[in-house]
């Protein structure tokens, strides 16, 4: 084939090239837009989840280092209480000491 022969069929399809080129463009765009929300969602649940841990942490961390509650009282706060109740639980008997 020579070049004119070429040019004879390229110049007609070269709209149709260029409309593909365009929707093929947008539907890049469109999927990294999704790929980006979808990234953002996970990264919200893991920060969430990572902050949930943390305050178990904090109680814990109260739990083993402050010495005038009873354990097992503290203990059973986690089990029945929001994480803000659970850091000063009611002591009936507490224990005291030297």
């Amino acid at each position: 084939m020579d070049i004119v022969a070429i040019l004879g069929i390229m110049i007609p399809l070269a709209p149709f090239l260029v409309a593909a080129l365009v929707i093929w463009t947008r539907h890049q765009a469109k999927m990294a837009e999704m790929q980006v929300g979808a990234t953002a969602e996970k990264a919200a649940q893991y920060a969430q989840h990572t902050q949930a841990l943390e305050e178990r942490i904090r109680v814990l961390e109260r739990i083993v280092t402050d010495s005038g509650y009873r354990l097992s009282d503290q203990i059973e706060a986690l089990r029945h209480e929001d994480s803000d109740a659970r850091l000063d639980p009611k002591v009936t008997n507490p224990r005291h000491e030297v």
